[in-house]
């Protein structure tokens, strides 16, 4: 499985490809379920979420919360729905924090240390904040860096504080921790205090003039870190009217800010650290090497930080004074996992207390899924406007309805009292790989319906649950809107299906279902549908066949010669998301792929492409394309198979954000064709993709460009960068390039820079300045393979 992070507007999103390649939006919840129903005064929830990752969702409170996978609600959810939901959802966000009461005086505290903190765990930040900074707009701006407790704010301030190119740029620094003392440097030098001379304790009535007077022509960055409001509306009142181009950075918990401060201000939402950066502040926190041997619990060490660097900072002083054995580190991680849930635990008590009921479910739905479970963002977002009367199966032997699912009870009684009546959504996380589950769950669906319960019910999620037997009165449930069926490999569907009229999200990827029958089409209501590709899922279309126009989500459709697509998909126009695999006879294959062509060019709406053409050993087979520049929604490509139109390189649309080309065989350098895209931010060139042995990336091409994988191009022997070009890459990696001999030297010294090399080769280690700083890891779980991770 593979994931990138990429940010949006207001968080981040963790995108991964699984197995078929499909790219999924991720929260990764560490979710401790509490009893049902929760005390009055506890919410016993803690969690590493990731959206387009949303991986900050608990670092905030109010509106915050539920900002960014709102965005995806339009893919889901009807315009009346989803006017309800940013309705509620603006009435939180114009909630206001109460500000705390100050004393006049106060000791002077240390200076901030100028020790640089771990910069990898911090990069995207860094780079954010500094790029603000640095702009050329003279007037006073103000950018608070916002989060719970030990998320890192003050350590993110430091970094900045310190930043060699913040400190060419500011004349002037100044940092205060309080709001009552000041700690001030200059250009060239930092000192302790230039208001060392007023002694220890000091009135800053009386010093906020002098302070006046020494700013107001200067160019100069201040920090006040998690300063009282009282004293914001002072500096505001001194620098809000200059033009030198001074800024301010406030680092506050509170996601409120004084009306005064908000035309002034973007704010800076700082998000919980993901695997990689937990890892390498957890290594720089440890301050000393790791035995191979404890590498192993890499991946626990960083579930229980849940990417709070609090958190593992601690655990790293903890087991830097213990042997470095397993025994020992295991009993540090035991009994730190008493600390970690405090934390977590005070933490979401001070954001439960301040939310309103609304946005306490949006929080509430993450207990839903069980400890340490990846939650996929399409599986959460089914919750939003089902607020109340969930069932949800944990084979909990505690839970009154375990019996009734799994015990005696489903197996002896013929029909169940109505306790299930009025249950708007049933989940299950039964996933035992044997044929019980699948009975239970066939018991349980069929006695429930014969009693008169479920018929109210608008989701079903079965994901995971191996092979249910579906029972025929599944049709009964007519109000259903969701039924998810994704990895049961369950082989037919039963017939009654058709009968399932309110039906928007049908899920069936990576089931063992390769037909689809005609009565399919009979759900006027689809919206989504998801087929399993390694089963070569087909429809089966009848004469006249009514296609419901308002599918807008067709993924891993198998197509054919006898697929109709001429006069039969090519009536569905409102298609957003589009996943086919081609494949037929080589002398049939042209025509259909001729008449998808014409198929996708229709589509106005278009998001997503996923076009794979094989042929019939599974091998990639010619794909001929027409010019894409007219789908200007189009953001995301995937494209399998020989291109026999290579000049379409220059043919896609601006708005294209994410390409991968995969048996391509270019022969021309793509670069020179895909750096004038300005919206490009994630490039993959897989196996033959690329057939040159060349490639260049010039200086001005790829302004928005983050990540970059070259995975198997083994003709690829040299590789050139233009001086500043590339500046906004992030991550890349390269895989299996056994040609390809030195990195370019443009690389060297970018500190915002991941560079990843699988397997670890010598040759490109020494293609390196001397100074360049790199390490070399194993590939986890992966041992005839090395990995050499590079930190330039």
């Amino acid at each position: 499985m593979v994931g990138n992070e990429t940010r949006g507007q207001g968080g981040m999103f963790l995108e991964r490809e699984d197995e078929g390649g499909e790219r999924e939006l991720d929260f990764l919840a560490i979710v401790s379920l509490f009893p049902r129903p929760p005390p009055p005064q506890s919410f016993a929830v803690r969690g590493q979420l990731h959206l387009g990752s949303m991986k900050w969702l608990l670092s905030f409170i109010g509106g915050m919360v539920a900002y960014s996978f709102l965005k995806m609600l339009h893919e889901y959810f009807t315009r009346k729905e989803r006017e309800e939901v940013w309705r509620m959802m603006a009435e939180e966000f114009s909630r206001q924090s109460q500000s705390r009461d100050t004393e006049s005086t106060v000791r002077i505290s240390p200076q901030p240390t100028t020790q640089e903190p771990n910069l990898a765990s911090f990069t995207d930040d860094v780079h954010t904040m500094v790029k603000r900074l640095l702009t050329d707009d003279k007037s006073f701006r103000v950018i608070p860096i916002m989060g719970i407790e030990g998320i890192g704010k003050t350590t993110l301030a430091k970094l900045i504080f310190n930043n060699k190119h913040v400190l060419n740029h500011f004349l002037f620094g100044v940092w205060t921790s309080d709001g009552y003392e000041f700690h001030l440097r200059d250009k060239e030098k930092l000192m302790d205090s230039s208001l060392s001379q007023l002694g220890d304790v000091w009135n800053y009535h009386v010093e906020l003039q002098r302070l006046k007077a020494f700013l107001i022509d200067k160019r100069s960055l201040i920090v006040l870190d998690d300063t009282h409001i009282p004293f914001l509306d002072h500096v505001l009142r001194i620098l809000a009217e200059s033009s030198n181009g001074s800024r301010m950075i406030l680092t506050t918990h509170k996601i409120s800010l004084p009306p005064n401060f908000r035309t002034r201000s973007d704010p800076h939402l700082l998000r919980l650290r993901g695997d990689d950066e937990s890892w390498a502040l957890f290594t720089h926190a440890l301050k000393k090497s790791i035995p191979p041997e404890l590498l192993k619990l890499k991946d626990k060490i960083v579930r229980r930080c849940g990417g709070l660097p609090l958190l593992i900072v601690k655990l790293a002083e903890a087991l830097s004074h213990k042997d470095a054995t397993i025994e020992e580190w295991s009993t540090v991680l035991q009994q730190f996992h008493h600390d970690q849930q405090q934390l977590w635990s005070n933490t979401l008590y001070k954001i439960h207390k301040d939310l309103s009921l609304y946005m306490r479910r949006c929080l509430f739905y993450f207990t839903l899924f069980p400890q340490d479970f990846d939650i996929p963002a399409r599986r959460l977002i089914t919750f939003m406007v089902i607020t109340i009367r969930h069932l949800v199966d944990h084979l909990d032997k505690e839970d009154v309805s375990f019996d009734h699912i799994h015990g005696d009870y489903n197996r002896t009684s013929t029909s169940f009292p109505p306790y299930y009546e009025d249950v708007l959504s049933f989940m299950s996380f039964d996933t035992r790989k044997e044929s019980k589950p699948g009975e239970d769950i066939g018991n349980f669906l069929r006695q429930s319906i014969s009693s008169g319960c479920f018929l109210v019910l608008l989701v079903l999620d079965l994901e995971n649950v191996f092979r249910p037997k579906l029972p025929e009165a599944i049709g009964k449930l007519t109000r259903l809107r969701y039924f998810g069926l994704r990895s049961t490999f369950l082989e037919i569907l039963p017939s009654s299906i058709s009968k399932l009229q309110n039906v928007q999200t049908l899920d069936m990827k990576h089931t063992s279902i390769n037909t689809l029958p005609d009565s399919i089409w009979k759900l006027q209501q689809l919206r989504h549908l998801y087929l399993s590709e390694s089963y070569r899922s087909k429809l089966m279309l009848g004469q006249g066949t009514n296609f419901p126009t308002i599918l807008q989500t067709l993924c891993e459709l198998f197509v054919d010669e006898e697929t109709p697509v001429r006069d039969g998909l090519d009536r569905l126009l409102n298609i957003r998301k589009l996943g086919l695999t081609m494949s037929s006879k080589q002398e049939a294959m042209s025509l259909q792929l001729q008449a998808v062509v014409d198929w996708v060019l229709k589509q106005k709406q278009l998001r997503s492409l996923r076009l794979k053409s094989i042929d019939q050993n599974n091998q990639p087979w010619d794909l001929e394309l027409k010019p894409l520049v007219t789908l200007v929604n189009l953001s995301y490509i995937y494209l399998l198979g020989r291109l026999k139109n290579p000049s379409i390189m220059s043919q896609f649309p601006y708005s294209l954000i994410d390409l991968t080309l995969s048996a391509s065989g270019l022969v021309e350098d793509p670069m020179q064709s895909l750096d004038r895209l300005p919206n490009l931010r994630s490039l993959k060139l897989l196996a033959k993709s690329y057939l040159g042995k060349n490639m260049l990336c010039s200086f001005g091409g790829f302004p928005q460009f983050r990540v970059l994988k070259l995975w198997k191009l083994e003709q690829l022997e040299e590789w050139n960068i233009e001086k500043g070009a590339l500046q906004a890459l992030r991550d890349l990696e390269i895989r299996f390039c056994r040609s390809l001999n030195i990195l370019p030297a443009e690389l060297l010294h970018r500190t915002l820079l991941k560079i990843e090399v699988i397997p670890a080769q010598a040759h490109l280690k020494l293609g390196f300045h001397p100074s360049a700083h790199y390490s070399v890891l194993p590939l986890m779980n992966q041992g005839i393979m090395n990995t050499m991770m590079l930190w330039v």
